[in-house]
C-alpha cells in the first residue's frame, strides 16, 4: 500500500526524470550532430542509464542487473516480461549494447521523445494495428542487419493484460527468426509489485533485471512457432513463480 512518503516521492521522481530529460536533450542532440548520428549506440548505451539513475535514488528504487549466462548475446531479440510503468525506466537502466527499443506509437506524442526517439533510430509502432506494425518493423531489418544492431520488445504488447504473465504475440519471434537472431529473454523482478499497470506512482523497494541465457531459434518453422513460444512463456511463469496459469498463451 502507498505511505504518503511514496506519493512525495513519486511526484517528485517524475519531476526529477524530465528535469534530467530536458538537461540531457541539448547535449544528446549536439552528439549526434557533430557525429552525423553515430552516437546513437553511446546514447542508448551511456546516458539513458545515467538519466535513469537519479529518478531510481529519489524513489526509493535500488536497481540490480543479474546476468544469468556467461556474457550478453548481441545483436539479439532481447524480450521482456511488461506489466508495470517501472518498466519503460528499466529498460533505459540496462544499457545494452547497440539495442533499439521498440515503442508503442503514442510515445510520440511527447515531443522530446519524438525527437530523441528519431534521431537515435528507435522503432515505433501502432499495437492496435497488427498488420501496419508487423510491416513497420519489417521495413526496419536492412538496417538492423547492416549496423548489426539489437532490438528489445514486450511479448504482451501492453502492460494492460489478464494474469501476471499475459499471452505472447507472435511479433517478437518472427523477427528473431526473420533476422537469424537468438531471443534473449529477460525478466523483471519486483516492477509490478512497486508499480502497477498504468499508475505512475510507485513504492520504494528492489528491482532485479535478470538476462537469461539466449534461446537459438534456427531450427524454429512456422509449423513448430507456437510451440516454442509456449515454451518461452512458461519460463517467464516459472521466473514469476505462476502455478495456477489459465491464460490463452497466444494472443
Amino acid at each position: 500500500m502507498l505511505t504518503t512518503k511514496d506519493y512525495l516521492r513519486s511526484i517528485l521522481a517524475i519531476i526529477v526524470f524530465f528535469v534530467m530529460l530536458i538537461i540531457a536533450t541539448p547535449l544528446i542532440l549536439f552528439l549526434l550532430i557533430i557525429t552525423l548520428g553515430r552516437a546513437s549506440n553511446f546514447v542508448v548505451e551511456s546516458i539513458a542509464p545515467v538519466i535513469v539513475k537519479p529518478v531510481f535514488w529519489v524513489s526509493g528504487i535500488s536497481f540490480n542487473i543479474e546476468l544469468h549466462a556467461d556474457s550478453i548475446t548481441a545483436p539479439a531479440v532481447f524480450i521482456i516480461n511488461h506489466t508495470s510503468t517501472l518498466d519503460v525506466l528499466t529498460i533505459l537502466a540496462l544499457g545494452l549494447p547497440k539495442i533499439r527499443y521498440v515503442a508503442k506509437w503514442e510515445f510520440q506524442y511527447n515531443p522530446i521523445f519524438f525527437l530523441l526517439g528519431r534521431l537515435t533510430g528507435q522503432i515505433f509502432i501502432q499495437r492496435k494495428k497488427s498488420e501496419e506494425a508487423i510491416a513497420r518493423l519489417q521495413n526496419t531489418y536492412e538496417r538492423i542487419q547492416k549496423k548489426q544492431l539489437s532490438v528489445i520488445m514486450a511479448p504482451e504488447g501492453s502492460r494492460s493484460h489478464p494474469g501476471v504473465i499475459g499471452p505472447f504475440k507472435k511479433g517478437p519471434f518472427h523477427m528473431a527468426m526473420d533476422l537469424d537472431y537468438s531471443i534473449v529473454p529477460i525478466y523483471f523482478e519486483g516492477n509490478r509489485e512497486l508499480s502497477k499497470g498504468n499508475s505512475m506512482l510507485t513504492q520504494a523497494g528492489k528491482l532485479t533485471a535478470h538476462i537469461h541465457e539466449q534461446i537459438d531459434v534456427s531450427d524454429w518453422t512456422e509449423g513448430n512457432l507456437e510451440k516454442h513460444i509456449i515454451q518461452v512463456r512458461q519460463r517467464y511463469l516459472k521466473w514469476a513463480g505462476v502455478k495456477d496459469d489459465n491464460v490463452d498463451p497466444i494472443a
